[in-house]
Parts: structure tokens; C-alpha cells; sequence
């Protein structure tokens, strides 16, 4: 390779790895340029990178602040073609998280990603094969569906920017009920939660040490504030979940409880649960007369309740008793 063709192929990786850093809508200042470049092992000048800059604006959608000191960012018109091609699959990936993960990113990336899932579509319409694979995947509750409630979205980009952040959020939150008394809260932000079609924030107020639940919808306002948010020692929010926490408890006096849940069903019935199991120690004992039962350790939850309820006549006996009773409780 002569000195020339060496030259323009340093030149061309220099341009490419400065162009991979540069995003649409944040500046990009020419000293972190720099110092990203000398990372990667590139030994460049602030003038250097600076006559690339506008060397490749002249053949690319970039833009400079005009400001000092200067800085340089994709244009917002900016064709996604200007970056990589998405291959098959990775198109397919980003529709699906569109589909079904939009609601859980933080509305800032979403604008980000925005681009990245026009071009998957522009990407599928072209190729037969991927979009069938579209066409014939689904996923459909388990449950009734429900319409998501709306979310006021000024007060849902806070709470995702404070969590992601780790900073403290002042939020008007609204109880349950139109005539709820809407409350003031400092809340320190630890997790989010998304079941069934409501988004729940997981969190402890600054008042008090107990993990608590904040539905995403009945917040009014949000802001975050510059103070870092507050983490109960060993936090983990997987564990919290198998706690049953979410499925809310029974009564709010008194923390969840795993129990020792029997069924006593027809054995054709308890099929169902050789394939969905309830929990991981659970048994299928068959009884006489074609009876079965199912023993399993599971939280004692709201959720449980409503979930047994479903079944109808088809449980014939349930234990332990205080679960018996609620499952035939009737409201008066």
C-alpha cells in the first residue's frame, strides 16, 4: 500500500469513528471527539478533527452549533440511511419493541429510536420473507385486555428521567377514585413494573422506609429534583416480584405471605397445571374417583383470590380454609 492510499484509509477510519459518535440531538463537542478518538488508539489534533467535520458536512447531513466552543450533531432531517443498514433481523427486533416495549422506554429514547424504527419498516417492506414473520407472530394477554388508562406524559418523561437519573421525583399523585385527595410526595424511584395493562412505579417515599406502589396513571405531575434518590439496603427488584407484592395484598395491614395452596379438582381439569405450573414444588396427587390434587406454595394475594374465583364449580375444595373463605366470599 502506497503512503497515499495508507493516508486515506486513516483518514476514512478517523471519519468513520467520527461519525458513529455524533447523535441527533445532543452536541458533540470536538475536545470529547478527541478524546473518544485517542481512546481508540487515533492521535489527532483538535484542527484535524475540525477540518474533518467539515469535510464530511459537505457529503453528510451534520450541523454545527456555531457556537464556542463548537459542537456538532446529525441533522433532525437526517435519512436514517446515513447510518449503518439494518439487517432482517434486527429490523424485526425493533418492531417488535415498538410493539410491545414503546410504553416502557423512557419517551426521551423513544424519540431517539424513532428513526431506527421507520428504517425496520422501510427495511421489512422489502423483504417478503421478514415481513410474514410480522405478520404471523402475536402476543395476546392471558387475561381479559384492557385499554391502558392514559398517562399524563409530561409527568411519565420525569418519572423515567428520575429513575433513570437515580434522582428524587416531586410528584401530585391521585388515589384511586375521581374524588381521591390529590397528594403531594417526595418519592425515591427504584424500579418500574408493568401488569397487565397499568405501568406501576416501585418506590419509597422520603417520609417512610416501606417499598411501596404507585400507578403511573394517577400521577398529575411530576418533577425531578436534584437530590439523589434514597435505596433501601439490598433492593432487588426480581425478588420483590416473587415476593407476590404486586399481586397486592390481601390485607394492606399485614405484609404477603407464601402459603401451602391444596386443590381438589377432576383429574381431566388439573391437566392444566402438568403444563402451567404454579409454583416450582408443586405436586399432582390422583385421588379416588377421578379426583386430583394440586399442592403448591404460593403468595397469598388479591391476585390469587380473583385468579381461583375464575375457576368457578371446577374447584371442588379449597385449602387452606382462610383462602376458602375469601374465594366464596360475596359482596353484599
Amino acid at each position: 500500500m502506497s503512503s497515499q492510499e495508507k493516508e486515506t484509509s486513516n483518514s476514512l477510519y478517523r471519519q468513520w469513528q467520527i461519525l458513529s459518535r455524533l447523535s441527533t440531538g445532543k452536541w458533540m463537542g470536538t475536545r470529547e471527539l478527541q478524546e473518544i478518538l485517542v481512546r481508540e488508539g487515533v492521535d489527532i489534533s483538535l484542527r484535524t478533527i475540525q477540518r474533518d467535520l467539515n469535510q464530511i458536512a459537505q457529503r453528510f447531513p451534520i450541523e454545527s452549533s456555531k457556537t464556542t466552543p463548537q459542537g456538532w450533531r446529525w441533522r433532525s432531517d437526517a435519512p436514517i440511511q446515513s447510518l449503518p443498514h439494518m439487517t432482517s433481523s434486527q429490523a424485526v427486533t425493533f418492531m417488535m419493541v415498538e410493539e410491545h416495549l414503546k410504553h416502557l422506554l423512557p419517551p426521551s429514547l423513544i424519540d431517539e429510536m424513532n428513526p431506527w424504527f421507520d428504517l425496520a419498516r422501510r427495511s421489512l417492506s422489502t423483504q417478503n420473507n421478514v415481513r410474514q414473520w410480522i405478520n404471523r407472530v402475536r402476543i395476546v394477554p392471558a387475561n381479559q385486555p384492557l385499554i391502558p388508562p392514559v398517562v399524563e406524559r409530561a409527568a411519565q418523561q420525569a418519572i423515567y428521567e428520575g429513575l433513570l437519573q437515580d434522582k428524587q421525583l416531586e410528584c401530585i399523585y391521585q388515589g384511586r377514585g375521581q374524588h381521591s385527595e390529590e397528594k403531594t410526595y417526595i418519592l425515591n424511584p427504584l424500579a418500574l413494573v408493568q401488569k397487565g395493562s397499568i405501568i406501576y412505579l416501585v418506590c419509597t417515599r422520603h417520609d417512610r422506609s416501606d417499598i411501596q406502589t404507585f400507578a403511573l396513571h394517577r400521577f398529575k405531575s411530576a418533577t425531578v429534583l436534584n437530590t439523589r434518590a434514597l435505596h433501601p439496603v439490598n433492593f432487588d427488584i426480581d425478588e420483590y416480584i416473587d415476593s407476590g407484592a404486586l399481586g397486592f395484598r390481601v390485607d394492606f395491614n399485614q405484609p404477603t405471605e407464601n402459603i401451602t395452596l391444596k386443590l381438589h379438582m377432576s383429574e381431566a381439569d388439573a391437566h392444566y397445571f402438568e403444563e402451567s405450573q404454579l409454583s416450582l414444588d408443586q405436586s399432582i396427587e390422583k385421588l379416588e374417583d377421578g379426583m386430583a390434587l394440586i399442592t403448591a406454595t404460593v403468595p397469598y394475594t388479591s391476585q390469587l383470590i380473583w385468579w381461583l374465583r375464575s375457576f368457578g364449580k371446577k374447584i371442588r375444595h379449597i385449602e387452606p380454609e382462610q383462602v376458602a373463605n375469601m374465594v366464596n366470599q360475596v359482596d353484599e
